[in-house]
């Protein structure tokens, strides 16, 4: 699991207004940390934007309609066709749109020889079914391991890149940002003359290509079978029609019954074309980044603008030791109690009055943090797990007083393992002897607060070094209107 440490967003980069992306339903991407957002190609005919809703869905079925061709013709494995369908299935990572798992580093793993293996295995079956509908490579996701959101917004990509390129294209100029003309290769042996702009963070012949924000989910529906079984239980017309067994379906929730799935799915082209049925009746919709109900996106806007509507000095310490890096750190945190608790920066933990995850709430103390460095000058870098972790600051001189600092909300029932554990854990992973532990508290704390403090107070009777812990007052706020 990687780092997020200076994320720089593609509108602040290139000085453009980033209302000017929005408006035009194009993702602001962090050009040098991917957000985790993946390509849906059940959604690309929805999109707004021409050259996908027409464009990369006529290259999308003709790419995989040539590959349903080959497999129709495979004798036995490894025969001309089969290594054709093969050489058409092999998907390597495009890092330019700065989507998926990645960290501080914008590039993934793609697809290798053994995903591409199995996927000609599952679906020369299907095909020998009689199954023609080009969807039916993203569908197997559903009963195939190892075939992940990452896994198919790689194959998206790769086959509707010339796509992307022609949007990029159109849209880029629009905006005034300057392009550069250059030869994208790929992995497989493609590659395409383009004019777009440059990614510096990758490198200066590298692009970053922006995606439109309508083909973007947090998860492809095709990797999710909760969602599909829900939506399709409601679709009257579609369970007008259904048999007791595919009802069973609609009860497997977890992706360890991907095998009663394949089998089913695998019975018979009438059983896999009501798979298919199913999941495009659980009608995928695009992630909502307005809302942003996962907390994905909005703590860059926040890093980007909290110094300065809510400036704080931090005056730099002598000395940039331990107890340096800790004076900056508890003044950082305040702040952060201060804005969720008095300039109703707690908001940011809420969708829709529901609290966003905990990695939200870890992100906004990240951007936070990030910002007040950078504002002060302060010779103090903070970096953020991407996955659910502390915020982890050290000088950028070296790792002398390194420090960390855990995040957890009061509704997480691993909470005072959080601090007995998983914080000590982290202390010793970076090589440090500090850490602090901020509970923002936006419900269902029960007794945990008491017991956390009970076990810090004993340790600390025994002579103990004990980790501080802070509180925050994470509930929703009046307006000021009804104060």
């Amino acid at each position: 699991m990687g780092k997020i440490s200076n994320p720089i967003r593609f509108s602040e980069h290139y000085g453009i207004d980033p209302k000017g992306l929005d408006d035009r339903g194009i993702l602001d991407p962090t050009m040098n940390a991917d957000t985790k957002l993946f390509i849906d190609p059940l959604l690309l005919d929805g999109s707004s934007h021409p050259e996908i809703s027409t464009g990369a869905r006529a290259t999308y079925e003709k790419h995989f309609g040539t590959i349903i061709k080959f497999l129709a013709k495979t004798k036995k494995p490894h025969d001309v066709a089969w290594r054709s369908a093969a050489r058409l299935l092999t998907f390597p990572e495009i890092p330019w749109t700065c989507l998926g798992y990645g960290s501080q580093s914008v590039s993934g793993s793609g697809s290798g020889t053994e995903m591409t293996g199995q996927y000609i295995e599952t679906a020369r079956q299907i095909v020998e079914l009689g199954v023609e509908d080009p969807d039916l490579f993203v569908a197997m996701a559903l009963f195939e391991n190892g075939v992940g959101p990452d896994r198919i917004s790689d194959m998206t990509t790769n086959v509707i890149l010339c796509d992307l390129i022609k949007l990029n294209e159109r849209i880029l100029p629009d905006l005034g940002v300057p392009v550069q003309a250059m030869t994208l290769s790929l992995k497989n042996g493609q590659s395409f003359s383009a004019s777009l702009a440059v990614n510096p963070y990758v490198g200066q012949s590298e692009p970053v290509i922006l995606v439109p924000s309508d083909i973007l989910r947090d998860l492809p529906i095709a990797t999710d079978w909760s969602d599909v079984a829900d939506a399709a239980s409601k679709n009257a017309e579609l369970r007008a029609r259904v048999n007791v067994q595919i009802a069973k379906m609609w009860r497997v929730k977890s992706r360890k019954d991907k095998g009663e799935i394949r089998r089913w799915a695998l019975a018979d082209k009438n059983s896999f074309e009501t798979f298919m049925e199913m999941l495009r009746g659980a009608s995928p919709t695009a992630y909502d980044l307005h809302g942003d109900p996962l907390g994905e996106v909005f703590w860059r806007k926040i890093a980007a603008a909290v110094a300065e509507q809510e400036p704080l000095k931090i005056t730099a310490p002598p000395k940039m030791d331990l107890a340096g890096v800790e004076t900056v750190v508890r003044a950082i945190i305040e702040q952060f109690r201060f804005l969720i608790e008095d300039r109703r920066f707690s908001e940011e933990l809420y969708h829709q009055g529901q609290p966003r995850p905990e990695i939200a709430a870890q992100r906004l103390f990240f951007a936070v943090a990030h910002s007040y460095c950078k504002a002060n000058d302060l010779d103090l870098t903070p970096e953020a797990e991407t996955g659910n972790g502390p915020v982890d600051f050290k000088v950028s001189a070296g790792f002398s007083g390194r420090v960390v600092v855990e995040i957890k909300l009061s509704r997480n029932p691993k909470l005072v393992d959080g601090y007995t554990k998983q914080l000590e854990t982290y202390k010793s992973a970076e090589e440090t002897r500090s850490g602090f532990y901020v509970i923002v508290d936006v419900g269902q704390m029960g007794k945990k607060d008491q017991r956390l403090l009970a076990i810090k107070n004993a340790a600390t009777a025994r002579g103990e070094t004990t980790s501080p812990i802070h509180f925050i007052d994470g509930s929703r706020k009046p307006s000021a209107s009804k104060l």
